[in-house]
């Protein structure tokens, strides 16, 4: 069969012949990959710098994607830490890792939608009390995890979201979304009532706008959750003490570690079933894997999903 195999750490996939895969224990059963994403923890554990980073090579990237199991069910599938994964023709999966799809749903769109949707979606749902009528601040609200924070939230009954970024052009396309308001970093006092922030961001950004959120706030004792999902400026974030100190501020995680892999599994078909529905808009650019070179370090609004 075909697949993207990186070789060596730091330098694109080639799309090559690979060995079949085998499946080997009680739970893990051979598929036929149908459309995978190329997401940025994808390339994150490809090149070691993610936490959950296996570090083994050769490798064939790939955290997630859309497959067809040997009854022809399709099924969304994510794979946990292996040296194979579903950039490839076939692949093996634990079937207790996946969620079974309607036989008329839109493998790409699904591909697309899963891993960057379901950073949000598993943060409300997992590591927050969030009832509705919260107001959430979503950072970093331009990328494609950022787009559909802002729709999930609105979904999860928030009353108001606040859309930030640095690219103006991008954040006025987010009204559309559902965002009641879009910012740039240097307006984020604006934001200064919210009581969730979803932070796709952190390094020194986060550590800026944590303070000056928290100053101009109008009631400090009131509670403001930060959760940290991503960290696209930075693995550092400088947290002055002052803003522990001086505001009812709770920092915590939601990634891989900080939710059980059951829980996360949990909440796949209701993901599933609302980007089916068109409730969550999702932009994805279908390229074929044998583009798999070109396509790794491509820059686009659009979640590029890989097509065996």
């Amino acid at each position: 069969m075909h697949a993207a195999v990186i070789t060596t750490l730091n330098t694109p996939p080639m799309y090559r012949e690979h060995p079949e895969p085998v499946a080997t224990g009680e739970n893990e059963m051979v598929v036929e990959v149908l459309a995978a994403g190329l997401h940025h923890l994808t390339r994150a554990k490809a090149d070691g710098s993610h936490y959950s980073s296996s570090g083994l090579l050769p490798l064939v990237p790939g955290v997630d994607g859309v497959v067809r199991d040997n009854q022809g069910r399709l099924r969304y599938a994510a794979l946990d830490d292996t040296a194979l994964g579903t950039f490839a023709e076939r692949t093996v999966i634990d079937p207790r890792r996946s969620v079974l799809l309607p036989d008329n749903i839109d493998p790409v769109q699904i591909a697309a939608a899963m891993n960057p949707g379901m950073s949000s979606w598993v943060a409300l749902r997992r590591r927050v009390d969030f009832p509705k009528g919260q107001r959430v601040l979503v950072l970093g609200a331009t990328g494609s995890a950022g787009r559909m924070a802002i729709q999930i939230a609105k979904r999860f009954g928030a009353s108001e979201v606040i859309a930030a970024g640095r690219d103006a052009a991008r954040l006025a396309a987010l009204p559309a979304l559902g965002a009641d308001e879009a910012i740039t970093f240097d307006q984020i006092e604006r934001a200064a009532d919210v009581d969730v922030v979803l932070d796709y961001v952190w390094g020194e950004p986060t550590g800026q706008a944590m303070m000056r959120l928290l100053t101009a706030r109008t009631d400090r004792s009131v509670p403001l959750t930060w959760i940290e999902i991503g960290s696209i400026a930075g693995d550092l974030a400088l947290v002055p003490s002052a803003a522990l100190r001086g505001a009812q501020l709770q920092i915590i995680g939601s990634g891989i570690g900080s939710v059980s892999p059951r829980d996360f599994i949990r909440e796949l078909p209701e993901l599933a079933a609302s980007v089916a529905e068109g409730a969550i808009e999702v932009r994805a650019r279908r390229i074929p894997l044998a583009e798999i070179s070109q396509a790794w370090t491509a820059e686009t609004d659009e979640r590029i999903v890989l097509v065996p």
